[in-house]
């Protein structure tokens, strides 16, 4: 793997069939399918089982289905959707943020962002196999959202299982309630499609204006320089959420504003530490974007990113590694991690590039995994 390649054209590089193969056999998803949050690579062995990366994969694996049209994608996304079903805890009305087969787990936590993650995919599941129980839980997911973690100012971001009492928040972005949330809101967005009047929409739009008063400020926030990639990665999540109003003057705005300040900051931390995952966001933003009319689209940037991505597909002999992609570097050298969002990440990215590159438009901003 070469972190700095620069060529312009990822197909050469990238290969969907592998990164395909990888969730298939790398182990990464479980006999239980549920899928770990990574893998160790120098110790060849895998997180823990997160309910949130499961509900990634299985958007991922539907994306995989959906451009190769081989059934073995499908039936992984079904264990994955199945696994989310059963990790529901109808005892406290909660979806815990890990699953283990034995129960025992060191932590009991549910988070807002990994609920409304879990509700996407599973209502992408829903979509493509007809299947209630899918729906039902993505719509459990999504009422728990809206009962426990709303008050009267923001979204809490965390909370303790059972009592839900929230957990105090501090620096770091993922125990913040800001701009990135609007992301799972767009599960409330997507739920609401389906049932007008669950008020759904309505809470995806105070999300929405929370985050576009709030999101200018998110950097400033961050105390720590070497945290401010792991702040651009979640800022990205915020951009992707706008993609439903691009056609709105403020969220389209934001986009404008939004990308460029992403892509500048991008380049001026990448030497020191890069996330693969954070170029794949920044590309599909900015192809989603251009296509809705809403940003134009700087081809060269958009070409760099995409061969920066490209170059953390794994290449080994080792089922556990091979068509993966690294979480990113620091200062050169590869992390330790082989990363199944990464992977999904950049997967469709670079998948959405060659679109480009072959006239292909983008499919709905409702496929963004």
């Amino acid at each position: 793997m070469s972190p700095s390649s620069t060529s312009s054209s990822p197909a050469a590089s990238f290969s969907l069939a592998r990164a395909g193969q990888w969730f298939l056999r790398s182990g990464i998803q479980e006999p239980s399918g549920g899928v770990a949050r990574y893998h160790f690579i120098s110790q060849r062995r895998n997180a823990r089982i997160s309910t949130e990366i499961t509900g990634y994969a299985v958007s991922a694996l539907l994306e995989l289905e959906a451009r190769t049209g081989e059934p073995a994608f499908l039936a992984a996304a079904e264990a994955a959707g199945i696994l989310l079903c059963h990790a529901w805890d109808a005892s406290c009305g909660a979806m815990p943020f890990e699953w283990a087969e034995d129960g025992v787990l060191p932590e009991r936590h549910s988070y807002f962002f990994d609920n409304g993650i879990i509700a996407r995919g599973l209502l992408r599941l829903w979509k493509r196999s007809g299947e209630s129980r899918y729906f039902d839980a993505a719509l459990r997911c999504a009422e728990s959202m809206r009962r426990d973690f709303l008050n009267s100012h923001d979204i809490h971001p965390i909370l303790e299982l059972p009592s839900k009492r929230p957990v105090p928040r501090d620096a770091r972005w993922s125990r913040t309630s800001d701009c990135y949330q609007l992301k799972s809101a767009l599960a409330w967005l997507e739920l609401a499609e389906q049932l007008p009047a669950s008020g759904f929409e309505a809470e995806y739009e105070r999300a929405l204006s929370r985050a576009l008063q709030t999101h200018a400020s998110f950097f400033d926030r961050e105390p720590d320089p070497s945290r401010l990639m792991d702040r651009l990665h979640a800022y990205c999540y915020f951009l992707e959420a706008l993609l439903p109003r691009a056609q709105r003057p403020l969220p389209a705005q934001a986009l404008n504003e939004g990308i460029q300040r992403a892509a500048a900051l991008l380049r001026r931390l990448r030497a020191g530490f890069e996330r693969s995952d954070v170029n794949a966001q920044l590309l599909r933003v900015r192809l989603w974007a251009a296509a809705a009319g809403a940003a134009p689209l700087d081809e060269a940037a958009a070409a760099e990113e995409a061969s920066w991505a490209a170059a953390y597909q794994m290449n080994s002999g080792d089922p556990r590694l091979d068509g993966g992609f690294n979480f990113g570097q620091r200062a050169g050298s590869p992390t330790d991690f082989s990363n199944p969002v990464s992977t999904a990440f950049c997967l469709q990215a670079l998948a959405m590039w060659q679109d480009h590159l072959n006239g292909v438009p983008p499919a709905s901003w409702r496929s963004l995994i």
